[in-house]
């Protein structure tokens, strides 16, 4: 396994760069510049071609397309992340900032759509065709149908205005910075960012946990008398188990960049709202490495998952 993981791990390498240059490229094929949104509209009507051109020579946009490319690259290898071309400041102060509060919320929500969507779908599969079951398949159906904002806006409407039971928004108040202290802020924004990967992972569970107690050694666990909880648990659950491990591994890359929206509704202080902000502006430098780090988190998520699947279910491989 030691094998498999370096290996994955050097391939991660070539994969990085050319997802890097793709990505630079689309940004470079984008229309206008930073220094177009940097700039009022009036202020821009009163400025010549000559500042103009001072302030891309100043921020480096007047070089061809590979040679800030070139420059990029050389500066990330070395460690030096560059900075913000809109604020100036360090992305890799941005990203300290922003980073814990996207990961933070991504988490919650893993962890809340992992236990309830388990649970859900293990007691459909075991119900099938009850009214437990159908009643759960309609939820399902409805969890992934909706979108995230509305059940975003009609959460706060119901539990923040009306109830008064949770903030409607922001991450933290001002003298207040223990865990405990943002816990209410979270609850509302973790809760309604799972839902539509509580539904997935409840259908697959059903789906799984139905396939798997259909199979021979369930059967012949059961004419050897076991308990029906040790069939269910023990033995179909863990078979069950592999696929749903594969949903959550790939949903957690998925959980960070997905936040955006969630960010943008309850005002969460996230590295979503901070990439829509460096798209807006054409902050090329931020999006860069936001974008980076999403497709890092997504590769590293295929390798946990690969390794998770092995440990799992011993009859997987790793070649």
């Amino acid at each position: 396994m030691l094998t498999f993981i370096i290996r994955r791990l050097l391939i991660t390498i070539p994969m990085m760069l050319v997802i890097s240059f793709l990505v630079y490229l689309g940004l470079e094929l984008t229309p206008g510049d930073a220094v177009s949104h940097m700039i009022d509209p009036e202020a821009a009507a009163r400025m010549t071609e000559e500042q103009f051109a001072e302030m891309r020579e100043a921020l480096g946009l007047n070089k061809t397309f590979l040679e800030r490319y070139w420059i990029w690259l050389t500066n990330v290898v070395q460690g030096n992340f560059g900075h913000s071309l809109s604020g100036g400041v360090a992305i890799s102060t941005i990203v300290l900032d922003r980073l814990p509060a996207t990961l933070e919320l991504s988490v919650f929500a893993l962890v809340f759509s992992t236990l309830i969507g388990c649970v859900l779908g293990t007691l459909s599969a075991l119900r099938r065709g009850s009214g437990t079951d159908n009643a759960l398949t309609v939820v399902g159906m409805l969890g992934v149908s909706i979108p995230e904002f509305f059940f975003g806006l009609v959460a706060i409407l119901i539990f923040a205005l009306n109830l008064g039971w949770l903030p409607a928004g922001g991450r933290l108040l001002p003298g207040y910075e223990t865990f405990f202290d943002r816990l209410p802020h979270i609850v509302l924004p973790g809760i309604v960012l799972s839902l539509m990967m509580t539904a997935g992972v409840m259908r697959y569970a059903r789906s799984s946990m139905l396939d798997s107690l259909s199979r021979e050694f369930i059967r012949t666990a059961r004419a050897k008398g076991l308990p029906a909880w040790r069939i269910n648990l023990i033995h179909g659950f863990r078979v069950a188990l592999t696929p749903v491990v594969v949903l959550i591994g790939f949903r957690l890359p998925t959980l960070i960049g997905g936040s955006v929206i969630i960010e943008q509704v309850f005002q969460w202080p996230g590295i979503g709202s901070e990439f829509i902000g460096a798209v807006r502006g054409s902050d090329y430098p931020l999006v860069m490495m936001i974008a980076l780090l999403s497709v890092f988190a997504v590769l590293m998520a295929s390798l946990i998952v690969d390794v998770l699947t092995a440990l799992i279910d011993p009859r997987v491989r790793l070649g």
